[in-house]
């Protein structure tokens, strides 16, 4: 019986974004940088790799760009708050990417992360939250094989058109 209720909430969890706000207006977004959970081996004795750095950035573009290129969805600059948020862990912080997205004039707040487990596993990870309520609308994930700007890009892809919907 638990596992029924745990799979009627995910399904719930999982139900369409608002394409456009109550009025009819498109819903403000604001998608925020990408971080890197580097939990493997190589991460702790390299540290930071350029070029997961720089996919981790490209994350970010690709789904703002998907998002802006949906119907019924305008993406917000997040200029103002962009320091702010790189300074910060979006995921562990209580609830402060809702309030920077708020600064911005966003409705919702939409954050991202890749876990590194080893050059070979790694997975994606987005989180989408109401702006006003602080409620997770969505969240999805998408495990990725390979440490490469086409895996990291073939999961995004995967999720946005597989999760999101958005089209792309």
């Amino acid at each position: 019986m638990k596992k029924i209720a745990v799979v009627l909430i995910a399904v719930a969890c999982l139900a369409a974004l608002p394409a456009t706000a109550q009025d009819g207006a498109p819903v403000d977004v604001a998608v925020f940088d990408f971080e890197l959970i580097d939990s493997s081996l190589e991460g702790e004795m390299m540290g930071e790799n350029p070029d997961e750095t720089r996919r981790t950035a490209a994350l970010g573009a690709q789904l703002r760009q998907a998002f802006d290129e949906a119907d019924g969805f305008e993406v917000i600059d997040i200029a103002p708050v962009a320091d702010e948020a790189s300074r910060r862990s979006l995921q562990r912080c209580g609830g402060c990417d809702v309030t920077l997205a708020g600064q911005v004039g966003a409705e919702l707040a939409v954050t991202g992360t890749v876990q590194k487990v080893s050059n070979l596993i790694l997975n994606i990870n987005i989180y989408i939250r109401d702006v006003e309520t602080g409620e997770t609308l969505r969240a999805m994930s998408a495990d990725i094989r390979g440490n490469t700007d086409e895996s990291w890009q073939r999961g995004m892809d995967w999720l946005i058109r597989n999760r999101l919907d958005l089209g792309a």
